[in-house]
């Protein structure tokens, strides 16, 4: 089984600010809350290994959800996506459809290509199922990243599939 989850709120996420790799904000109270609440919806689970983005707002969720029962794992290829030049400014900024078209792959303002997040996803999964084949995981990381997992564990057509999807802080969704 794997279970994705999408880090608490931080205060980029409360003032709509497009929030990549170089803020490395941590969480604010209402995501405090949300971790608590999500850690009791989620405690019947045995998970055996927990992944985790290396930035502070998800190994803050990662560990107040499983932290002192599960090995938490820091992994880069789980960071959330380069949002480039856009980083910072007002959510408005960020076209949903144009940066998730995966024909497209658009890169303006130095954002990743989507292609380019999928297969970094892609290689995560697959190291995964290789060495956690039967286990229960929880992958802890950030909106884009957590998207694209959804999508390839859905077993989606990427090329041509509508792969807008929100992922709202404290997300949980479980593969079985």
């Amino acid at each position: 089984m794997i279970c994705l989850v999408r880090h608490a709120q931080t205060d980029f996420n409360k003032e709509e600010k497009i929030q990549g790799r170089s803020n490395n904000s941590d969480l604010n109270d209402k995501g405090l809350r949300q971790v608590k609440d999500l850690r009791k919806k989620i405690s019947s689970i045995d998970f055996d290994i927990c992944f985790s983005s290396p930035l502070l707002r998800t190994v803050e969720t990662a560990f107040g959800l499983v932290g002192d029962r599960v090995l938490i794992e820091r992994d880069n290829r789980l960071v959330e996506r380069d949002l480039g030049e856009l980083e910072g400014k007002d959510r408005s900024l960020y076209d949903s459809k144009k940066y998730w078209d995966y024909k497209l792959n658009c890169k303006e303002h130095g954002v990743e290509g989507v292609k380019e997040l999928f297969l970094r996803c892609r290689d995560f999964l697959d190291y995964i199922n290789e060495k956690y084949a039967g286990k229960n995981v929880l992958i802890v990381s950030h909106a884009a990243v957590i998207r694209a997992f959804h999508f390839l564990l859905s077993n989606t057509d990427l090329e041509s599939s509508d792969l807008t999807f929100f992922v709202e802080n404290c997300f949980f969704e479980r593969f079985d």
